[in-house]
Parts: structure tokens; C-alpha cells; sequence
């Protein structure tokens, strides 16, 4: 069971994951090497599962940031999926869900004309509902 020690901790690492164990120990008061027994109890039990990065697409040239509800035509999805693998450098997140539709696939492409051409080889196998992502 988390404490609100514990649940300060994950706040804190959610915002910052590269803060100093003194540091972190600074935000939710505690001694660097009390915080960190505690981080470590957390990281052993699973609660964090690990440390992530946060990239901005647009700086890499991605300016076209595309959410899709994929509709599949079967229940066998394996197509599906397999295409996907081929596409990874456009994929952010694709998260099977309920609801309307089978998926929902996070993308961005650098050009209308490469979101197009997915969308051209995405049709062989689904079918979809495109939005466009106009500020976060």
C-alpha cells in the first residue's frame, strides 16, 4: 500500500525523472538516502516500471500529429498489426480499447503527403477515422 510520501515521490519522478535522489529528498522532505530506499521499494514492486523521456516531434519534423480510431474488418488482427510494425517511425502509441473502434493509433508524420501514403496502405486492412491533433 502507497503512502502520500510514496504517491509525492511518483508525482515529483512524473515531472522530472532525472531529479537527484538530494533533490527529490528536498521535495517531499526526506534525506537523499531515505528517498532513495523508498524509489528502489518502488522500482522492486513494480509500482515504477521505468524512466522515460519526453520528445518533441515537431523539433524532429513531425508537424502533423494524427490520431486514428482503427475499425478492424475481422476479429483476426494480425494484418493490422503486422502493417503497423512496417510503419513504427510514424507510431507513437497504439492502444487497443473499447468502445466505437478496435484501436486507437497515435501518430505523426513530417507531410500530408507521408500521412496519405499510410493511410493508403493502412486502407488494405481497416478502416478508419482520421482527426488531426490542432494544439495540445
Amino acid at each position: 500500500m502507497l503512502d502520500n510520501t510514496d504517491m509525492l515521490i511518483l508525482h515529483e519522478l512524473s515531472k522530472n525523472s532525472r531529479l537527484t535522489m538530494k533533490e527529490l529528498g528536498e521535495k517531499v522532505h526526506l534525506t537523499g538516502p531515505a528517498v532513495s530506499a523508498r524509489v528502489a521499494k518502488l522500482e522492486d514492486s513494480g509500482v515504477i516500471e521505468g524512466y522515460t523521456i519526453k520528445v518533441n516531434q515537431v523539433k524532429l519534423g513531425n508537424s502533423i500529429h494524427a490520431l486514428i480510431n482503427i475499425y478492424t474488418k475481422s476479429a483476426y488482427h494480425v494484418p493490422y498489426l503486422s502493417f503497423i510494425k512496417t510503419s513504427e517511425n510514424y507510431i507513437i502509441n497504439n492502444y487497443k480499447i473499447s468502445g466505437d473502434s478496435c484501436y486507437l493509433l497515435e501518430c505523426t508524420f513530417p507531410s500530408n503527403e507521408q500521412l496519405d501514403e499510410f493511410l493508403k496502405g493502412l486502407s488494405h486492412y481497416v478502416n478508419y477515422k482520421l482527426s488531426i491533433v490542432i494544439n495540445k
